[in-house]
């Protein structure tokens, strides 16, 4: 097959500056997550998509320069990640190089590795390689035990009475860690239908969602721990 995987790195980050690129563990962010799909050895070409010139010159000296800018209609706030990629393989179609799948790589996801993504792709090739793939992972708790603050500090629960509900009693749930997903190339095309998922698992210590500066500590005492430990 031939694998395309998409990295979508913006230049914008509102609570940590220039999140994509900040420092992590001797390496820009988003470095790790290229190193790891490189690592794989799955993809045909790895793309950075970004409207951001240091972003792309970052990518580059990894050894990744991107084949052409974004859309610049296309990297604001507001913009969801499939029509961007979508958008991107249309691009490669148009230069007449044409992929099987598409793989999104987070920019930041430093935890995730190599083997991370070779296992969600076999998960992939198990279903045929038609249905879309999503990392996933599980509430550390269960998610009818949660509550709100409110300003003065009082707590209300969500679901009222579910915190007495022993844990052992009701369903796990997962949710989307802001890993990576991969998507048949049937997915992507115009007028497909709203993705159905399949849930790869991933280890919970390996999904930091990196949104706010102590999500990037967190991450970062997790992967310097991971490699203290082998």
């Amino acid at each position: 097959m031939h694998r395309l995987a998409v990295m979508p790195a913006r230049g914008g980050s509102k609570r940590i500056p220039r999140k994509n690129i900040v420092p992590f563990c001797g390496a820009p962010l988003m470095v790790h997550s290229l190193r790891a799909a490189r690592d794989s050895g799955l993809f045909t070409k790895i793309h950075v998509t970004t409207d951001d010139p240091e972003i792309a010159a970052v990518a580059a000296a990894e050894g990744f320069p991107p084949d052409f800018p974004r859309d610049p209609k296309l990297a604001d706030d507001h913009t969801p990640l499939l029509p961007v990629l979508a958008w991107v393989l249309a691009q490669y179609d148009a230069r007449q190089e044409h992929f099987d799948s598409v793989t999104l790589l987070m920019p930041t996801a430093p935890l995730i590795e190599a083997c991370d993504l070779a296992a969600a792709h076999a998960t992939f090739e198990r279903h045929g390689s038609l249905r879309p793939i999503l990392g996933v992972t599980t509430f550390p708790v269960p998610v009818e035990w949660a509550m709100r603050r409110s300003k003065d500090g009082t707590m209300m629960p969500i679901q009222p009475g579910m915190d007495q509900v022993r844990s052992q009693d009701l369903p796990e749930a997962w949710y989307h860690g802001g890993t990576f997903l991969i998507l048949p190339r049937s997915a992507l095309v115009a007028g497909a239908a709203k993705p159905v998922w399949v849930g790869h698992p991933v280890a919970r210590w390996k999904t930091v969602d990196i949104d706010t500066p102590e999500d990037l500590e967190l991450a970062e005492k997790l992967f310097l721990g991971s490699r203290t430990a082998r």
